[in-house]
């Protein structure tokens, strides 16, 4: 389940904010100050982070170039009433990856919080290993203790999107939100067999599964 961060100092938009978001099945830590907001990414790791610029304590801007400063990759929306050109430059120069102009609309900023997530999930390593199974993003294949191993292209995509979320679970509905896009539409039953077949594949062990939480890679099983 993706978890954001959210600092907004408004003690009404804030909590409206966070339920809106919540509502979208994401978890979402809400804090009001900018040293809250710095302290709260170094402790954590957030999927996205959506900051105000006028925090007290730190402003939003300060906030972004410390992450930045420390190598923090996480994708960034800046969510503020400045609208001027130079305001949305310098929190673009600053490092953020979207700008959203107050009043927010609660469904355009889900919207765009999906989209980093879309991003985020492409980004990275050309390859990546769990265990004995290794991805090669650029070539399309998987290896299981060196040897080749076919995948369907609805496995491949499941098995992507777990080891890109290695060591958290990742929900049906986003399984199928993936095939969704490739076939437009999916069967109720989809993640299962896709599950069930790179299990026969990779190891029974490989994918665990948790009752109401969905799936998981970079684990032991329970």
């Amino acid at each position: 389940m993706p978890r954001l961060l959210l600092a907004e100092d408004d003690a009404d938009l804030g909590p409206t904010m966070r339920r809106a978001l919540e509502m979208e099945g994401y978890v979402v830590d809400l804090v009001t100050r900018g040293d809250d907001a710095c302290a709260a990414a170094r402790a954590d790791n957030y999927d996205v982070i959506l900051l105000d610029i006028g925090l007290p304590h730190g402003s939003g801007i300060d906030v972004l170039r410390s992450l930045r400063a420390a190598k923090n990759a996480t994708p960034v929306i800046i969510v503020t009433a400045f609208d001027r050109t130079q305001q949305r430059i310098a929190g673009l120069d600053a490092g953020a990856d979207d700008y959203v102009v107050k009043p927010v609309d609660l469904d355009e900023l889900a919207a765009r919080v999906r989209s980093q997530l879309r991003r985020r999930d492409g980004r990275g390593n050309e390859q990546l290993t769990i265990g004995a199974v290794t991805l090669d993003f650029a070539g399309n294949v998987v290896t299981l203790d060196g040897q080749v191993v076919p995948l369907t292209a609805k496995e491949h995509r499941l098995l992507a999107l777990l080891m890109r979320r290695a060591r958290r679970f990742v929900s049906k509905a986003d399984l199928e939100a993936e095939l969704y896009d490739q076939d437009n539409w999916a069967e109720s039953n989809t993640v299962e067999v896709a599950i069930s077949s790179l299990r026969r594949k990779l190891g029974r062990d490989f994918i665990r599964t948790a009752r109401g939480l969905g799936y998981m890679v970079g684990a032991q099983a329970a």
